[in-house]
């Protein structure tokens, strides 16, 4: 692997996490300012999908697998982040 390869590598690395970072910052922000509500929380559990996704991706290294082990990663995720919202519907009414 070259240097400019392995500097490739480690910047898209730096940018994920980043993107991380920015995520888990206004998921921070909207839970200090008080805010609620379905259009809110529909937000951050999609923003939750985007950042599990990319830790799957990029941190996990499964970008490139075949996709019965990625499709299961991905499934899971939506599974927890379907029930998450299911029970924040019904905890509502």
């Amino acid at each position: 692997m070259s240097c400019t390869e392995m500097d490739r590598i480690a910047y898209k690395g730096l940018q994920v996490w980043l993107i991380l970072v920015a995520l888990t910052l206004v998921t921070y922000a909207a839970g200090r300012a008080g805010l609620g509500g379905r259009l809110v929380i529909t937000g951050l559990l999609l923003s939750v999908v985007v950042k599990g996704q990319l830790i799957a991706d990029h941190f996990m290294g499964l970008r490139d697998v075949r996709n019965p082990w990625r499709w299961i990663v991905t499934g899971w995720l939506l599974v927890v982040v379907t029930l998450i919202g299911v029970a924040f519907t019904l905890g509502e009414s």
